[in-house]
């Protein structure tokens, strides 16, 4: 089984870090990784926040990365663990649907293991960072153009939403 591993992520609103425990959730932990080591959410915007449920990101700054890295869907994983406050876990569409797209729980949201969604890591460093992220537009931003257009879409029509500078695992 690999080994736990951390991630740093640089925001506009500070630093925080994710250990991933691929024993939670493998498929997701190293789908997570190999998006992360591409560079993936380098630049990418928390296009979705709801406050005391969720904060979504993961549809990248360039469409094209989208399109090429973000259209192949990955198995589900069994739900090992719940999803707390501070656990990060791939959005689904439906059964066997995640791609690129995560969310970190801002509260206990239990309910959502029975639907299928498996945590494979959580925020151990700057929980704080996590919950100063914008949540004024809530979730106005349509994915659709987002996929579409990128960044361009979000700065235009989303200018206050915060987001990542760069992801990269810790050695």
């Amino acid at each position: 089984m690999p080994q736990p591993f951390r991630v740093k992520f640089e925001t506009s609103k500070g630093d925080f870090v994710v250990q991933v425990n691929p024993d939670w959730a493998p498929l997701g932990a190293a789908h997570f990784r190999s998006l992360v080591e591409a560079g993936f959410y380098d630049g990418a915007r928390f296009f979705r926040v709801v406050p005391n449920f969720v904060v979504q990101f993961g549809l990248a700054a360039d469409p094209e990365v989208t399109a090429r890295l973000g259209s192949k869907p990955i198995p589900d994983d069994p739900v090992k663990q719940s999803n707390r406050r501070g656990r990060i876990t791939f959005a689904t569409a439906g059964p066997n649907t995640r791609t690129t797209q995560l969310f970190i729980n801002l509260a206990d949201n239990t309910f959502l293991d029975r639907q299928g969604f498996a945590p494979f890591g959580e925020v151990v460093e700057g929980m704080e960072v996590v919950d100063s992220i914008y949540p004024g537009y809530g979730e106005q931003p349509h994915q659709g153009q987002i996929r579409l257009h990128g960044n361009r879409y979000l700065d235009a029509s989303f200018p206050l939403l915060d987001g990542i500078v760069k992801a990269s695992v810790m050695e």
